[in-house]
């Protein structure tokens, strides 16, 4: 982590106090930061290696609506072969360079039928069934407790901000449940069908370790799902990645819209 922190910050003197991580093909917000310091992941110690098409694997630094903020533009995954612990360093890293706020993105399959391709979902609590938790092992008692409480993992203030936010900006946001599945095969019609029933509104492959790993060492966090298509047996044609990429293309302007406006908010919240 010394390591890490020395490369960082011998790039830029930021001191971020909003975090972000862009999933795929959401990775376009991170243009819009200002004076941005962008240093690639293969260039920091102890960051892993992103390999999926839409995430190119880059940390931004730098200020977007008056505010602090360090953007990945890219994450890894478990199915990518990272372990959990690898997963979720850069959000141990964010805590450490002084971030307050983390939001999350990620781009997710409608389970829910109310849902289509292109609507915003916040999400209120999340189905970890994918067999990954990045606290199994030792734990640092200086970093969080042995058995954190996840009752309110996705903070409940953040996430009326987030409504706020997307009021003001005449933005339809839906809420609800993400599960979490190990991919990278996308789920059977079965699977959705049994996710639905238990409670699940979409499903993706991310999010969960890191959401997991805020909370244990105390960020703020809220993370918002992008449909990017609706899962398996709900639509008679095949899944594929490319579908998800398009959607979020053609989701960008909305999205980046929304988390702008999320940010300035984070911004006079954190000045009052």
């Amino acid at each position: 982590m010394k390591e890490t922190l020395e490369t960082i910050r011998g790039r830029t003197r930021i001191e971020p106090v909003a975090g972000i991580v862009l999933g795929s093909g959401l990775g376009g917000l991170a243009e819009a930061v200002q004076e941005p310091v962008s240093i690639p992941y293969t260039e920091i110690p102890g960051f892993a290696r992103s390999t999926v098409a839409g995430h190119a694997g880059r940390l931004v630094l730098g200020a977007l609506e008056g505010v602090h903020c360090v953007v990945m533009q890219g994450r890894f995954h478990h199915y990518e072969g990272h372990n959990a612990r690898d997963i979720v360093y850069p959000i141990r890293v964010m805590a450490a360079l002084g971030v307050r706020r983390l939001l999350l993105t990620n781009a997710a399959g409608g389970v829910g039928l109310s849902l289509k391709p292109g609507d915003l979902m916040v999400i209120d609590d999340h189905i970890n069934l994918a067999g990954v938790n990045p606290l199994i092992g030792p734990n640092d008692e200086e970093t969080g407790p042995r058995f954190p409480d996840l009752t309110n993992a996705y903070d409940a203030d953040f996430r009326a901000l987030i409504d706020e936010a997307a009021r003001e900006l005449c933005i339809p946001l839906h809420h609800g449940v993400y599960a979490m599945m190990s991919g990278p095969s996308f789920e059977t019609p079965a699977e959705i069908r049994m996710l639905r029933a238990l409670g699940a509104d979409a499903v993706g492959m991310s999010t969960v370790p890191e959401v997991i790993a805020a909370n244990h060492c105390g960020l703020a966090t809220a993370a918002i799902s992008c449909i990017t298509n609706m899962a398996a047996g709900i639509l008679p044609h095949p899944l594929t990645h490319r579908e998800v990429m398009e959607t979020g293309e053609l989701a960008r302007e909305k999205f980046t819209l929304l988390l702008r406006g999320v940010v300035r908010a984070i911004g006079k919240e954190l000045s009052s």
